[in-house]
């Protein structure tokens, strides 16, 4: 059993709303996607990789597994993203990030692309599950020794280097670990978790058992920290 809750604002300085997110509790399956491009584009591409792989994943839950199942759910949302570029020039360039969790039989799985990312706290301690396909992840993952407060000020620093749709090619990652009753996952974008370390973020969801009250408290959190993005969390406790 799972409960979970998700919240989106579109912040202090965005005109829009281009996160998007997906709870579906009887599937176990979650989605947090933060669109780019174009005018008001970021959110049809965002709103389009949310709906195929919840249809995807309900169609065919019990057929593939679930690090496939989502790794194709995705793969397919890039497809429509980038056929609809093609056919409205308005949709030129769109993309999103895009991370999806699915829990079953004492396994969580996750499929991701870009900076959205996933936590999960077990036993206390928070772990950051998805790893950002940024700039500055690739470059702190080529130079260890590089230091990162330095790197952080570098004009490319938060460029996504993989993306759904917006680029020629899209790497969909693929994570499983087990779970347990007790765990909490975290989904966030960035507009939540670049205002917030994970000490932050692990005593938010310590804070309060209910995933509403945390989900909440984070919003809050990331806009009274200054945030200037779109801010999307979503909460899911294992029971």
């Amino acid at each position: 059993m799972i409960h979970a809750f998700g919240l989106s604002d579109k912040g202090n300085a965005r005109r829009d709303n281009e996160d998007r997110f997906a709870v579906h509790e009887d599937l176990a399956l979650f989605v947090v996607a933060d669109g780019m491009g174009g005018h008001k584009a970021g959110e049809v591409a965002a709103q389009m990789t949310v709906d195929a792989i919840v249809e995807t994943v309900r169609a065919k839950a019990t057929e593939r597994s679930d690090a496939d199942l989502l790794r194709t759910s995705i793969e397919h949302a890039c497809d429509q993203i980038r056929a609809a570029a093609l056919r409205e020039d308005d949709f030129a360039g769109m993309g999103t990030t895009v991370v999806a969790a699915r829990v079953a039989d004492g396994r969580l799985s996750v499929a991701y692309v870009g900076d959205s990312r996933l936590y999960l706290l077990s036993h206390g301690q928070l772990r950051q599950i998805t790893q950002d396909d940024t700039w500055i992840a690739t470059m702190l993952a080529a130079h260890p020794e590089a230091d990162r407060k330095i790197l952080e000020h570098h004009p490319l620093s938060h460029v996504l280097t993989n993306a759904v749709g917006a680029m020629a090619q899209t790497t969909v990652h693929v994570v499983e670990v087990a779970i347990e009753d007790g765990d909490v996952l975290l989904m966030t974008t960035d507009g939540v978790h670049d205002v917030m370390d994970e000490w932050r973020l692990a005593q938010l969801l310590l804070e309060d058992d209910d995933p509403q009250v945390i989900a909440e408290n984070l919003v809050r959190s990331a806009l009274a920290r200054g945030s200037r993005d779109n801010c999307t969390a979503v909460v899911a406790r294992c029971m």
